[in-house]
């Protein structure tokens, strides 16, 4: 993949000095489309012991799973070329307790719609199923943890109790350092990438910190991160350690950036249950 990504990136690069405009829409645009995520056979399986709702934000279908239960409402937000289905192994840990489960699935994953995502629509996502379910806890994965945050900061909802944070990217500009040197972008391309942020959400990438943002969360945190993972460097989980007051760092070793394992479960249900 490194190879191929250098390829595409040296092309947009030479595009750069033709129309830096169109080379860094390229850029954005292939940085925002997921090639992974969509359902296949076995998560329909899964998924199809759910009661299924479609909601909708504007003209996107926002696609959610509710298990039944009787206990605290929980919220689950996948990350990057995933779905809800990712959740299966906490979700069947969850029900033996009874829990309420919701899962949704991100913009242009899953059965949502929308054909490019970014961390800002998918908070939008999370509201619409915040405002239809009411969780008392939010647990989000990766970029599905930092969209928890970015909804939280947005609308301040008093009823969210908790936030549980999986891996999850700490701000924009690490995100789009990561993805620029993995392509090998130049200096015009960065520019544009940049300019293309500030059109659409009307801010620059380093305006997004959710780190940042969690300062003003109340609801507690749970953060839990590899100090190995290759995805989202354990430095993201300093950042928020550092911000989210209300919060602690639970540091594993060898989970990588899934973290989907019994450990890390159980660690998740203590803390819900406290």
């Amino acid at each position: 993949m490194s190879i191929i990504a250098k390829i595409i990136g040296f092309k947009i690069n030479t595009l750069s000095f033709i129309s830096k405009k169109f080379a860094g829409h390229l850029a954005i645009t292939l940085f925002s489309t997921p090639f992974r995520g969509r359902i296949n056979e076995k998560d329909f399986d899964f998924l199809d012991t759910a009661f299924k709702e479609e909601l909708s934000y504007e003209v996107f279908p926002v696609m959610t799973y509710r298990w039944v239960g009787k206990n605290k409402t929980i919220l689950l937000a996948h990350g990057w070329e995933s779905n809800a289905a990712r959740w299966k192994t906490l979700i069947e840990k969850l029900k033996k307790q009874d829990y309420n489960i919701i899962a949704l699935d991100a913009p242009a994953h899953g059965r949502s719609g929308s054909k490019r995502f970014n961390a800002i629509l998918y908070s939008e996502f999370i509201n619409v199923a915040v405002k239809k379910f009411n969780p008392d806890v939010i647990i989000g994965h990766s970029v599905g943890g930092m969209a928890s945050i970015f909804y939280q900061y947005k609308y301040q909802n008093p009823e969210l109790e908790k936030l549980v944070l999986l891996g999850s990217p700490s701000n924009f500009t690490g995100v789009f350092n990561r993805y620029s040197k993995m392509m090998g972008y130049n200096a015009k391309v960065n520019r544009q990438i940049d300019q293309i942020v500030l059109n659409k959400l009307g801010q620059l990438p380093s305006y997004f910190s959710a780190a940042r943002f969690s300062k003003s969360i109340t609801a507690s945190g749970l953060i839990i991160h590899d100090e190995k993972d290759k995805v989202i460097p354990y430095s993201d989980a300093k950042q928020y350690e550092q911000e989210f007051k209300n919060a602690k760092l639970i540091t594993t070793q060898g989970f990588g950036h899934s973290l989907n394992n019994d450990t890390v479960i159980e660690h998740i249900k203590t803390f819900i249950a406290e």
